[in-house]
């Protein structure tokens, strides 16, 4: 999907009628151009402009001028597999082009041929003799003419098929993408109130602080979702405080080796990590938990640090701070289940 913020609203529709477009073009419920209509009202319930414009020019046909397709035009005609090559008869050279017939004037095509044909046949010359029903046709002076109506119309067929592959792929592909972005929205959900419904208690201040990320993260802002993603910087550091509150040095076995580690004010990743190892019997909930909680917490430090530098909007997209939002929620939902 195009960068924009869709409403959980939009998105539920659009489910609905990307769902309701399978039916419409499985089951050849309607005429392909009024389903590329309410194709291109779904690329507009998901913000996605070319592909709103792609299939409103699939309905009504692909803008022309007396210089040719304009170049914005055929770029869309590109993208919705419409171009095609021919070789220029006399020079040899191979061109590209686009068909720029509306659906409707395909379908149209197909109809009408029937009657074309009939149109065509050679004029009657005479009567048989022999049999006075039967009517003796000239020279098939016309072949030609049937030939090329026979070719248009099969023409026409193939790009119809085409096209209706095309809309198909589009709408079939958006549904799957709702469909599981719903299920994520639900697992995330039920972290984020498993989450809220417990952090209150440890650390009340912070119930603040997430309501600062959502109305950071629902800005057009850089400089905004950055300070999304401190917030979830701070959070941790509220989280530790709690949890494994600032104490001496502690003196590690790892790998036969004796390691001291800091459990001052500042090593907030390292006393929430100290705190997991004293609750959890489990080695591999150490060690998922441990390493995401590391990974998340020197990528946050690096925002914070280049925030202090000046460099506020290090975070460049909201679905990058989206990302970090989440793995906060899910690290803390992991931590708050041993306290």
């Amino acid at each position: 999907m195009e960068e924009m913020s869709v409403s959980k609203n939009a998105l539920s529709e659009a489910l609905a009628l990307s769902n309701e477009l399978l039916r419409n073009i499985e089951l050849n419920e309607l005429p392909l151009a009024n389903i590329a209509l309410k194709s291109s009202r779904l690329a507009r319930l998901l913000g996605e402009f070319n592909y709103q414009r792609i299939f409103s020019f699939e309905a009504s046909g692909y803008t022309t001028t007396p210089d040719g397709v304009p170049p914005d035009v055929y770029s869309l005609a590109v993208i919705a597999g419409r171009e095609y090559l021919l070789k220029d008869a006399k020079s040899g050279e191979v061109k590209k082009y686009i068909y720029t017939m509306s659906l409707e004037e395909l379908e149209m095509e197909i109809v009408l041929a029937p009657t074309a044909l009939d149109a065509a046949r050679d004029a009657p010359v005479s009567v048989s003799s022999a049999n006075p029903y039967q009517t003796v046709y000239g020279p098939s002076g016309n072949k030609h003419e049937r030939e090329k109506i026979v070719g248009d119309a099969t023409e026409a067929k193939g790009r119809l098929a085409n096209r209706r592959s095309f809309i198909h792929q589009y709408v079939i592909g958006k549904y799957y993408e709702l469909k599981f972005s719903g299920v994520a929205d639900d697992i995330f959900s039920r972290i984020r109130h498993r989450v809220d419904a417990h952090i209150g208690s440890i650390i009340p201040e912070s119930t603040k602080k997430f309501s600062s990320v959502y109305d950071n993260l629902q800005s057009d802002n850089s400089e905004d979702w950055s300070n999304a993603v401190h917030s979830c910087r701070r959070i941790l550091q509220d989280l530790a405080n709690a949890i494994c509150p600032p104490q001496a040095d502690v003196v590690k076995s790892i790998k036969s080796k004796s390691v001291t580690v800091k459990l001052g004010q500042e090593e907030y990743i390292n006393r929430i990590i100290h705190f997991i190892e004293s609750k959890s019997s489990s080695k591999r909930f150490k060690s998922i938990v441990g390493s995401n909680l590391q990974f998340v917490g020197n990528r946050l430090d690096g925002v914070f640090q280049a925030a202090q530098k000046g460099s506020h909007d290090i975070i460049v997209s909201r679905e990058e701070a989206d990302r970090y939002v989440a793995y906060t929620y899910m690290l803390i939902g992991d931590i708050i289940s041993l306290v």
